[in-house]
């Protein structure tokens, strides 16, 4: 209703008290009154509120021709603002990631377990949500997968583990989680200092630490392992549809996102196979050119 009221506030001291005097002229003037209008703090309305505005515009009208006061919608072909483009989403290398597993103190119970999660995380592609929730019997060592339940839409997923986080999940198991564990009936895999099931707010916050601790210039949390496995899998030749599997998205817009991150990739291949991509060619070209006037003082 907050939106609306904008909008009627707006066209009163303007003259238009009735909805008959509406026409799609009159609502794209306000849509520029709002693009242009500025806060008290001298900041444009952003555009998602923009959009809230005009949405409101839109469903009031098509009441009122619902209701057939009106005998079309004026607001039926207004071209909202679009919203911003979704920012790509930050990634570690293949060296920064092992350099972060490289931190944990894999001398001491908790430095296994922590060694196994962030492997886990980063071969699995993960939510914080779905580490803590794996059970004990979730592990199929001799499949080398985990089941995954009620992920993200409430779905289950089967993804593979990989040899390498298989290796250090078995090692927690075998030499520290019955170190950890408190009660026999507990069946989380991932146990915390207490024995209990692990907490996603402190699996965030500790995996946050971690990366600060090894001062990459990167900051995130959990889901920076989950573009880490993404955007690896996706150069190294994966199809996109199987990541889009493994992370659980329903959709696949959703993933293609990590395609505008391979760029390292796309320069590579543009250096090798473009006539211009080569340093040596742009030097030689370079070298071939007459001199200029020289500058006058």
């Amino acid at each position: 209703m907050w939106a609306l009221r904008s909008f009627l506030a707006w066209a009163e001291p303007r003259g238009l008290l009735r909805p008959a005097e509406v026409d799609k002229p009159v609502l794209e003037a306000f849509q520029r009154w709002l693009w242009a209008y500025r806060k008290e703090d001298d900041k444009p309305l952003a555009i998602v509120t923009q959009r809230s505005h005009l949405g409101a515009v839109q469903a009031f009208f098509a009441w009122l021709c619902r209701e057939n006061i009106l005998p079309a919608n004026p607001a039926a072909d207004l071209d909202l603002p679009r919203r911003p483009p979704r920012a790509l989403p930050r990634s570690l290398s293949l060296e920064e990631v092992e350099t972060i597993l490289a931190g944990t103190d894999v001398s001491d119970p908790l430095g296994v377990r922590d060694r196994a999660i962030l492997e886990t995380l980063y071969a699995t592609g993960m939510r914080r949500m779905e580490a803590t929730n794996l059970d004990l019997g979730d592990l199929d060592r001799a499949r080398m997968v985990v089941l995954v339940r009620k992920g993200k839409g409430g779905k289950d997923r089967l993804v593979p583990l990989g040899a390498q986080a298989l290796a250090w999940i078995e090692r927690y198991l075998e030499k520290c989680r019955p170190l950890l564990e408190v009660s026999a009936s507990e069946p989380a895999l991932f146990l915390s200092g207490y024995g209990g099931r692990m907490n996603p707010n402190y699996l965030g916050n500790w995996v946050r630490k971690t990366i600060d601790a090894a001062r990459l210039d990167k900051t995130g949390s959990c889901h920076l392992f989950r573009h880490a496995c993404a955007t690896h899998l996706l150069e190294n030749g994966a199809d996109i549809r199987f990541i889009q599997q493994l992370l659980g998205h329903a959709r696949l817009d959703t993933t293609q996102i990590y395609t505008a991150v391979t760029i390292t990739q796309l320069r590579e291949v543009h250096a090798r196979c473009h006539p211009h991509g080569q340093a040596k060619n742009a030097l030689a070209a370079s070298a071939d050119l007459p001199e200029g006037p020289k500058p006058t003082q």
